[in-house]
């Protein structure tokens, strides 16, 4: 794991650019960045920007990414993987502190709580970078104020996969702002389907089995009070979705708010 920082003034060259102000590489697929945020852009913690950088065209190479950091937050952070041969993500890890990226300010998204109907748990359900938008929402103090828990479960395939979301959740105790909010109300159930870890299995099988209601000490998944949010691969969603309905919940949006939403706009491998 590396970490790349830095204090930059901003040089804007490219169409809406903004500046990479830090680069974290967790392990040889995934990495995390900072960039400056544009003083107008004001979004709802969940929802995502459009991103990228020049293609050889000439042309702006955007794709969707979740912002990873809260909305109260001076900086933006986007949580990536790695694609090889990716268009985008081939070149966008590799830049460094100090380098420009394309930010189209124009935030929109469904994981946001006003597509959510009032409840007392909310579920985030996600896996690999499909953490991103959930990362925003466990530092925001709107979740915690309109929940009375937070259940956090995301799914890699192997642990050190986990560790961004692992160092988030564990710091939010300590955070000056929601600590003492995150305290008694966040349950993390971080799991692997490949390497043997302490708690293992799919989301949607630990969620049919009910372990994950035994192993934290809850109840079954009610529509009356239960509410989720699913953010994976197209493959995750559609199984999440199969799990949720079984339960009871209905997909809901910004425009009908229900009981629970999914994001359509995450992009996987080949980004």
């Amino acid at each position: 794991m590396t970490d790349q920082t830095a204090v930059v003034a901003p040089v804007k060259t490219l169409p809406d650019a903004q500046t990479v102000t830090a680069v974290k590489h967790w392990t040889d697929r995934l990495f995390s960045f900072r960039v400056t945020r544009p003083a107008s852009l004001r979004f709802r913690s969940g929802e995502f920007v459009m991103i990228g950088l020049l293609g050889d065209n000439g042309k702006p190479l955007l794709r969707a990414y979740s912002i990873a950091s809260p909305n109260w937050d001076d900086e933006l952070e986007f949580y990536s993987i790695k694609v090889p041969d990716g268009p985008l993500t081939s070149r966008l890890q590799h830049i460094v502190p100090g380098d420009q990226i394309i930010l189209r300010p124009k935030p929109v998204g469904t994981l946001v709580h006003d597509a959510l109907l009032p409840g007392k748990r909310l579920w985030f359900l996600a896996t690999g970078t499909g953490l991103a938008p959930f990362a925003s929402l466990m530092r925001d103090p709107e979740t915690y104020e309109k929940y009375d828990q937070v259940i956090m479960m995301h799914t890699c395939r192997e642990a050190a996969e986990l560790d961004y979301g692992r160092q988030l959740v564990e710091g939010l105790k300590d955070d000056e702002l929601i600590g003492e909010m995150v305290a008694d109300k966040l349950l993390y159930y971080p799991t692997t389907t490949r390497e043997q870890t302490p708690l293992m299995g799919r989301i949607t099988d630990n969620l049919t089995s009910g372990k994950v209601f035994a192993d934290l000490g809850l109840e079954p998944m009610d529509p009356a009070h239960d509410r989720a949010m699913v953010c994976g691969s197209l493959a995750f969603n559609h199984d999440v979705k199969a799990v949720l309905e079984g339960f009871g919940l209905r997909e809901g949006a910004n425009s009908e708010p229900l009981e629970y939403v999914v994001e359509k706009a995450f992009v996987g491998d080949g980004i």
